[in-house]
């Protein structure tokens, strides 16, 4: 673990100083393209019927929509963080922009499936720009303990898209159509490029960093290299087991366990979902703040959150009869914490990379995710359609937790084994721990792969 090379502050500050007030500038008109995506992202939670409408499509392809758009942000996750390493926050933030507008206003005009699926592929490489690059702003222009606090900062905002597209969505549908509402939201987005072109720099020295260019074997082990460290395999295992219970409730099955499982009516069960959404916003700046104070506690309150969520779903899906109200508002609300709790997977990242390298392994960590929810749902599609039971469908939920959980504890023992081996050796690192009976042994100067 290159323990010794964690990513310095900006401008080679102290890790606990405070960043200027105009870091906070930069950063949130770059944030703001954030929410912009999770809106797009989110859209056709509201607009599914209208599409499926407009479309001529059943469920089945209407479904389609949603797990494309999440697979396509997968794949790019890592060919963006090397883009952002190359080229700078700034100019792949602009791509986002272009992309994100021009795709929505596609998807206003056509009515065609082929050309809307087209449209929100478009739109899912817009929404795979813009997390990572956020972040690499954050890197770049904040001391270390704060990284993780505006990272929940960002999630937060990102909420604020989600719930921009609910009822305020609906109503700009209902009100004006499907091709003047999402004509509108389309071109807005695009306005939304003076904004960053003013706002956002790369570093508080200079508008735009750009990197030498590197032969197509320097970039593979660029990402090799990021990959090496124990750190960022153990951010990936985390952030693929924290959040995606949240993902597979709010972006495509969370509504119909509801209505067709439990008998809610539609209205109700919508409204449920904004559980999530709540209870994600408001505890991910809570959460950041702390993780920022007690780094030395991400560890333990990821690990003990995974048993807390097995639990809870252990619980909702061995409740006999319909689940009670009461039952699920908790149980969301547990489910919601899964979102701020990975963002220590980018922290781990940010603390342990050197920072020309942090964009591209903030992409992978970004991947693990969108895997777990694009694995856990189409798995839940394939037992619902099998059995008809979601109770027995959404084990695969519980089973993909539990498949995550088992390497964040692999990963979790093999990074600690090379941050001892580098305080060991007299080393620098950015969170110093004391040896546990059950950690590995691990030689002086070994590098764990």
């Amino acid at each position: 673990m290159q323990a010794s090379r964690p990513g310095k502050a900006p401008a080679n500050a102290p890790l606990n100083a405070s960043a200027p007030a105009r870091a906070w500038v930069v950063w949130g008109a770059g944030a703001f393209v954030y929410l912009l995506a999770v809106f797009h992202r989110a859209s056709f939670g509201v607009a599914g019927l209208s599409a499926a409408e407009r479309f001529g499509v059943g469920a089945a392809a209407l479904g389609t929509f949603t797990v494309l758009q999440v697979a396509v942000y997968a794949a790019m996750q890592i060919p963006t963080g090397m883009l952002v390493d190359r080229f700078g926050s700034r100019s792949v933030l602009i791509g986002a922009v272009l992309m994100l507008g021009s795709g929505q206003v596609l998807l206003a005009l056509v009515d065609s499936y082929a050309l809307g699926l087209i449209a929100r592929a478009i739109l899912g490489v817009g929404d795979a720009l813009a997390f990572v690059s956020v972040l690499r702003l954050a890197a770049n222009h904040f001391p270390g303990r704060q990284y993780v606090l505006v990272t929940a900062f960002t999630g937060s905002l990102g909420f604020l898209g989600n719930l921009g597209a609910t009822l305020p969505l609906a109503l700009l549908l209902d009100g004006v159509g499907w091709t003047p509402a999402f004509f509108g939201v389309g071109i807005a987005t695009l306005g939304y490029l003076v904004v960053v072109l003013a706002a956002v720099r790369d570093t508080s020295e200079q508008r735009t960093a750009r990197s030498a260019a590197q032969p197509l074997a320097e970039v593979a082990g660029e990402l090799r290299g990021a990959w090496r460290v124990p750190a960022t395999r153990l951010g990936f295992w985390t952030h693929f087991s924290m959040p995606f219970s949240l993902n597979v409730m709010t972006l495509l099955w969370g509504v119909p366990y509801m209505v067709e499982q439990l008998g809610y009516a539609d209205t109700t069960a919508s409204s449920l979902l904004m559980v999530f959404v709540l209870g994600a916003m408001i505890s991910s700046p809570l959460a950041g703040g702390y993780f920022s104070r007690r780094p030395d506690l991400r560890m333990p309150i990821v690990l003990g959150y995974g048993l807390l969520l097995t639990c809870t779903w252990a619980a909702l899906l061995s409740w006999p009869g319909q689940v009670p109200i009461a039952m699920l508002v908790p149980a969301f609300v547990v489910m919601s914490l899964g979102a701020p709790v990975s963002t220590v997977g980018f922290a781990l990242v940010r603390d342990y990379n050197p920072l020309p390298r942090v964009g591209t392994a903030t992409g992978a960590v970004n991947v693990g995710g969108f895997c777990a929810t694009t694995t856990a749902s189409l798995l839940v599609g394939v037992l619902v359609e099998l059995t008809g039971d979601y109770r027995i469908a959404l084990l695969a939920v519980i089973a993909v937790l539990l498949f995550g959980i088992w390497r964040v504890l692999v990963w979790f023992r093999r990074a600690r084994a090379a941050v001892l081996a580098a305080q060991d050796r007299g080393e620098d690192v950015p969170v110093r721990i004391r040896r546990k009976a059950w950690d590995l042994a691990s030689a002086p100067g070994a590098v764990l792969r």
